[in-house]
């Protein structure tokens, strides 16, 4: 029997299980060539404090350009998304962008927040169910890249999924298709997404943007290893790695990495990884769109283009897609 959303208590988190253990999928990401490290990584509760610091630094436009286009467009995406939706947020985060949709949306059904990060993901269940009490609050502790079964929904509600935060850049091209192939199943006929997209731009803009002055994201990204530490008993010394990011343009992607700057052995998990001095661990890539790989992303997934809207700076894209 489905409950209304008016008698539900404080948010459950569900849990999906884990079935790719950390020190395994860590060591093979660390044995590989070039050396890598899962992006999910990032988001333990210090990680998503620091990346919270980081979407209000000055160089860092991506958030401030999306909430530009959201708050500009929540009322078109309102009418397009239509009555009684049940929002779908891939990596919810703060809950920033959803108050905007949850605002702007006729009788909203239901929300589920996805997120790896199980402190979070509980502080703003608590907190968006006590704003929005009509709200059917469905929070999701998972990893999202890998596939994942929706809580159960409210009877007759419409699915549209929502991505934002140029998230979609962090998947190389291929497995952004295969990503956003299960959006689309997930959303099921008469579904939707509504998608962010950073756009392609000038090599100092995005250099500036994931290298920040205030060296926030330096240590976003080294408290990666301070995790290992943490989790898997790794012996990093953060004292002998050094972030680096810089724009490639080539492969039209920003690409973050931990610099060794010595020669040395590392423990994780149990094994030693040898590091040569100047050896990188890349940790993350951020592919930034123009139109024509944008649409041929969205044709491969399964979705067309209902509507695409920018800021005012031309900086970034909220799609709205439509499940074909």
């Amino acid at each position: 029997m489905t409950v209304p959303a008016s008698r539900q208590g404080v948010p459950r988190i569900v849990a999906r299980p884990d079935t790719r253990p950390m020190r395994e999928e860590v060591l093979r990401g660390l044995e590989s060539e070039p050396k890598t490290l899962p992006p999910k990584l990032f988001y333990d509760e210090t990680g998503a404090h620091l990346f919270e610091q980081i979407c209000e630094l000055p160089e860092y436009y991506l958030t401030r350009a999306e909430l530009e286009i959201l708050r500009a467009r929540s009322g078109e995406i309102a009418e397009l998304a239509g009555p009684r939706v049940a929002l779908l947020e891939y990596g919810s985060g703060a809950g920033v962008k959803i108050r905007l949709l949850l605002n702007a949306l006729e009788t909203p059904a239901a929300y589920v927040p996805i997120d790896i990060s199980r402190e979070q993901l509980g502080r703003v269940s608590r907190e968006l169910h006590a704003e929005y009490p009509g709200v059917a609050i469905r929070p999701l502790n998972a990893d999202y890249t890998l596939p994942l079964a929706v809580p159960p929904l409210p009877e007759g509600s419409r699915r549209v999924a929502f991505f934002p935060g140029s998230t979609i850049g962090n998947f190389h091209p291929m497995e952004a298709a295969i990503f956003l192939g299960r959006v689309r199943r997930a959303v099921g006929k008469g579904g939707a997404l509504i998608l962010g997209v950073d756009r392609r731009k000038n090599a100092t803009t995005l250099n500036a943007a994931y290298d920040d002055s205030a060296g926030v994201t330096a240590a976003f990204n080294l408290n990666i290893l301070a995790r290992l530490n943490r989790d898997l008993h790794a012996h990093f010394d953060l004292r002998t790695f050094e972030h680096r990011a810089f724009f490639n343009s080539r492969a039209s992607r920003v690409e973050m990495h931990l610099v060794s700057t010595v020669e040395q052995i590392v423990m994780v998990g149990g094994e030693p990884i040898h590091f040569d001095k100047g050896e990188t661990i890349w940790t993350e890539s951020s592919y930034k769109y123009d139109r024509a790989r944008l649409e041929e992303l969205i044709e491969t997934a399964g979705f067309r283009l209902r509507e695409l809207w920018t800021n005012r700076k031309r900086q970034f894209w909220v799609a709205y897609l439509e499940a074909v």
